[in-house]
């Protein structure tokens, strides 16, 4: 089996926070599904493992515009 270079997969894993707020561990992937993936460079990969699992994107700014918050 590949092996997975850390920088790549570590740059995956911020990708991976910065758009749905969880990392590969926290997504279940092994090694086997990160191989699939690592032919793209680690943005796109996050992208595409999102896209193709339906994950849905993390709020970048909190609230989301529209929320009204009680006080």
């Amino acid at each position: 089996m590949n092996k997975i270079d850390t920088d790549w997969l570590e740059e995956f894993d911020e990708a991976m926070l910065g758009l749905f707020a969880i990392n590969h561990s926290d997504a279940g992937m092994d090694e086997a599904l990160l191989v699939s993936y690592y032919d793209l460079e680690p943005r796109e990969a996050a992208l595409a493992f999102g896209n193709d699992y339906d994950l849905d994107r993390a709020y970048v700014v909190w609230p989301p515009v529209g929320l009204l918050l009680n006080s």
